[in-house]
């Protein structure tokens, strides 16, 4: 992968907090125009990797760039060319929808305010809406706002972090083709999120735990690395067959979803064994399935060595 075609690549990336690890020697490499996608569970370190891509915090260690820029010298440059959107609406709402993207564009020191203001409202769905109170929007409209609160200056990344929390299923799919559509004109995003739908929308995605990387690639790279097995067992008596599986030979996880268990492993020969023994005891319906995103999520997350003390952050 060529320098020029990166609009990140940082190794070493670390940052303590009172001694304390949020985030452990990282390395990430995201090409332009690319959507990728930051996955973890909450204290993992995404939020402050986040941080110090965008300049807002220093590292301790590590090196790299953002869109060309040094991020230890030149925070300064990046912060011009990142619009950044926070797991929380940070908008004012007693201000309406256009009010609140005026004042975004004066705290840029953006020429022609008005244009951009309209081009925004215009871009997002929002024009019928600009004199809505910001305080009165759903959770969907917000989303809307803030994306284009972040898009106003012309940014060349946005960093989102789990900017779809709490947003109903059609508001997420909506925000999603924005940002294809977004990336298809070549900006680069990078979004962090819990929701595997939304990880396998991503061109590529990074999962990390208690602040290290545990794997990276495109979806089908990330579940193919994992070298995991996984049956599906289905069934009135699939309820009984949990304890039976849990510690058996080859079982690496158990996973219930509804009337259908997941049971993985990377021992393709011992997980046969006990999956068929626990089927033919209970009247279960066998049958090998691909492991999902989600199942190798699980996975790798019961692998990951915790520390002994955790990071302390309090966001992801």
């Amino acid at each position: 992968m060529s320098e020029a075609a990166l609009a990140i690549d940082v190794a070493g990336l670390t940052k303590r907090f009172g001694g304390k690890v949020a985030v452990d020697h990282f390395g990430l490499q995201v090409r332009q125009g690319q959507i990728y996608g930051f996955l973890g569970p909450n204290g993992s370190g995404k939020t402050t990797t986040i941080r110090m891509l965008c300049g807002l915090l220093t590292p301790d260690e590590g090196t790299g760039t953002c869109l060309g820029f040094d991020i230890l010298r030149e925070s300064a440059l990046i912060k011009r060319e990142v619009g950044y959107m926070t797991q929380r609406f940070s908008l004012y709402e007693d201000l309406s929808i256009a009010e609140n993207l005026a004042f975004v564009a004066r705290v840029y020191g953006l020429a022609h305010r008005r244009r951009r203001v309209d081009e925004a409202l215009e871009r997002l769905g929002l024009a019928s809406r600009r004199g809505q109170l910001a305080g009165t929007l759903s959770g969907g409209w917000k989303q809307r706002l803030a994306l284009a609160a972040c898009l106003l200056h012309d940014p060349r990344l946005l960093l989102l972090d789990e900017p779809t929390a709490g947003v109903d299923p059609g508001a997420r799919r909506e925000f999603w083709e924005h940002l294809h559509q977004l990336a298809h004109e070549g900006m680069t995003v990078l979004v962090s999120t819990h929701y595997m739908d939304e990880a396998e929308r991503c061109h590529a995605l990074a999962y990390i735990a208690y602040g290290k990387l545990l794997a990276s690639g495109t979806a089908k790279e990330v579940v193919a690395g994992a070298k995991l097995f996984t049956w599906a067992l289905e069934g009135e008596g699939v309820a009984a067959a949990v304890a039976r599986l849990r510690g058996a030979p080859g079982v690496d996880m158990v996973v219930p979803f509804g009337t259908r268990l997941h049971v993985s492993g990377t021992d393709a020969a011992a997980l046969a064994a006990s999956v068929s023994s626990a089927a033919a005891g209970n009247g279960l319906r066998l049958s090998p399935i691909e492991p999902g995103l989600e199942d190798v999520f699980i996975h790798l997350m019961r692998r990951a060595p915790e520390p002994v003390v955790a990071a302390r952050e309090a966001q992801g």
